[in-house]
């Protein structure tokens, strides 16, 4: 695939609903085989093209021969973890128990929860590493004049996504610290996303700190999950498009597998605003 033609995608588009403009912004990350071989999730995507599926279509019992110009239809297999990708992370993810019942499956979660008002914090301040607090949460809110309500959706910006298509992008991020997740659960927050491979610091950081023998930070955002269920938004993309840090609408729902930890997402901030508004 032409890498150029991907970095000149344009991720915004408007539209006229109902008299209303409405303004989408896809905040999730193509998936493709360019990065394929330094993913840390790996993957795999095949193409069948037109003449191929033409090759093929003898075993639905139809003769190659009977193609219009020789073509028929074009199939891709693609083999993947769930966690590649921008994904949803399930409760299950971070344990076999949340708040001491039996954790949540991908296909357990209420979809009402990955339909809610967002919210954007900015902390593209930090640098790869480093972690991110409950005060860095409060500075992040005050700034923008915004109050937590139950079931927002939270994104965290970092502009880690800007490295996505780099070898040891995995490792460039900050991450959220247990004090942070739980200052946004116990707010009734129950969907965190970043635009970064995982919530928690990078791997490289937290294994380091544990052979110090500092072993209660490893992984520390996801096993608050045991405690008290949210999920996690990985591996978004694009936050820097979003016209306002809030008063738009998330919609994150993950492809229904079952017993899965996670699944895939096409995630989108959704802006409603005056019929005629100038475009993004």
């Amino acid at each position: 695939m032409d890498t150029a033609v991907h970095a000149q995608r344009r991720p915004v588009e408007r539209l006229e609903l109902d008299g209303r403009g409405v303004t989408i912004v896809d905040l999730s990350h193509r998936l493709g085989n360019a990065t394929a071989a330094f993913e840390p999730n790996p993957h795999e995507i095949e193409y069948i093209d037109h003449r191929a599926g033409a090759a093929g279509s003898a075993a639905a019992g139809i003769d190659p021969d009977l193609w219009k110009g020789g073509m028929a239809w074009a199939v891709e297999i693609a083999r993947l973890s769930t966690h590649a990708g921008t994904h949803v992370d399930a409760p299950w993810h971070y344990g076999p128990t949340s708040g001491g019942a039996p954790a949540r499956t991908i296909d357990e979660v209420p979809l009402s929860w990955c339909m809610r008002p967002g919210v954007v914090l900015d902390m593209t301040d930090k640098s790869a590493g480093d972690g991110i607090t409950d005060a860095d949460c409060r500075a992040a809110l005050d700034r923008i004049g915004y109050e937590l309500r139950p079931f927002d959706i939270v994104l965290v910006r970092t502009d880690a996504s800007l490295r996505f298509r780099e070898r040891g992008y995995q490792y460039r991020h900050p991450g959220l610290r247990r004090s942070a997740t739980a200052f946004l659960v116990e707010r009734g927050v129950k969907v965190i996303g970043i635009d970064a491979w995982g919530l928690d610091r990078p791997f490289d950081v937290m294994a380091d700190e544990a052979r110090r023998g500092d072993v209660d930070q490893l992984w520390e955002s996801h096993f608050y999950g045991q405690e008290r269920e949210y999920l996690q938004l990985e591996k978004l993309e694009h936050l820097a498009y979003l016209p306002a840090p809030f008063g738009f609408t998330v919609v994150a729902l993950p492809v229904l597998l079952e017993r899965a930890s996670a699944a895939w997402s096409r995630v989108v901030a959704v802006f409603e605003e005056p019929a005629g508004s100038k475009e993004v």
